[in-house]
């Protein structure tokens, strides 16, 4: 099978090559996915600089993906349970999607290849209301999104302020938040809507005071992750408010420090997330809770003619594109 492949032969960065790699066969409890498309995420481009260190090597990239089922291992094809309210079991044909949790282009091949081989309880089928290249643009931003609201116990009619609300996981925290029922007020760069801040503008996000008439919000997510941004959100909490975040600064310092006082007075929590620590089962099982919400129209993928779809003969080039800085979504279409 074609695949890029990250090597790392000595203590420099990675080098990420295109190169042809057996193709795995089905083991008992795993499918051998064929991959019709995966997305580029910016976690892909940090983890070909070896930004993390669980990755080990050889290693192929690609933490999201859709395609089909190509072949299983033939005792996996049966379901082992009676349950009436299991799903039936996967068959070769089915279409599939999924994420990576820690392991799935860090510790096993992931999806930037023409195949891959993945535990059965990793995947998930496709919604029909999704397109293969829809579905691989769900798995990392949506269960990011979803665990940092879920962790900070949105209920309906709570008011959520999401910062960084036009990136993808930001996007997708407000689209979570609102099929929850939650008020969404949306702060990013640029923002002009009635129920938006303009963070270049605001970055002290005065209007939210306004817009929750003083009393503040009752949960903040944070995208950015930016330090005085997020002493900025700490301070437009409500009582009982939750700063749920999912990441750092990349460069200088990430010490964050706040005012004890007010905080222990208006009982607020600071929640730290990362999807890193799920496994891909978790991962999976997030991406089903997710299902419905697609199916419903709450959740709504931007749509294809925002991405720019290669091949992956294109995807090194691509790759080193991103690490200048380009701002091209790239999806690898596998024919």
């Amino acid at each position: 099978m074609r695949a890029l492949q990250l090597t790392k032969p000595s203590s420099d960065p990675p080098s990420l090559t295109l190169t042809t790699l057996p193709t795995p066969s089905p083991t008992p409890g795993h499918a051998l996915v064929r991959i019709t498309a995966a997305y580029i995420n910016p976690s892909d481009l940090i983890n070909t600089k070896g930004g993390f260190g669980l990755t080990t090597y050889p290693r192929v990239p690609g933490r999201d993906f859709a395609g089909v089922i190509e072949s299983l291992e033939p005792s996996s094809s049966s379901s082992t349970t009676s349950r009436d309210d299991d799903p039936p079991p996967f068959q070769p044909g089915d279409r599939v999607f999924g994420t990576s949790g820690r392991v799935l282009s860090f510790t096993l091949d992931g999806s930037h290849a023409s195949h891959t081989l993945v535990p059965l309880a990793a995947l998930t089928r496709t919604p029909a209301s999704l397109t293969d290249a829809q579905a691989a643009m769900v798995g990392v931003p949506y269960t990011t999104a979803a665990l940092a609201v879920q962790t900070a116990r949105v209920r309906a009619g709570e008011s959520v302020l999401v910062l960084g609300a036009t990136g993808a996981v930001g996007t997708a925290a407000c689209q979570y938040a609102a099929a929850l029922g939650a008020r969404v007020i949306r702060a990013a760069r640029h923002e002009r809507s009635a129920e938006g801040v303009d963070l270049l503008a605001d970055p002290g996000l005065e209007k939210v005071r306004e817009l929750t008439g003083g009393k503040g919000v009752d949960m903040v997510v944070n995208t950015v992750g930016d330090v005085a941004l997020q002493k900025s959100a700490l301070g437009v909490l409500a009582p009982y408010g939750r700063l749920s975040f999912i990441s750092a600064p990349r460069s200088g310092s990430t010490e964050f420090a706040f005012e004890l006082t007010s905080f222990y007075r208006k009982q607020l929590s600071l929640l730290g997330n990362n999807s890193l620590l799920m496994s891909l089962e978790e991962a999976a099982q997030s991406l089903r809770e997710l299902v419905p919400l697609f199916e419903q129209g709450k959740l709504q993928v931007e749509g294809e003619d925002k991405l720019t779809k290669i091949s992956l003969e294109q995807a090194v080039d691509a790759y080193a594109d991103l690490a200048k800085g380009s701002r091209n979504k790239y999806m690898i279409i596998n024919q």
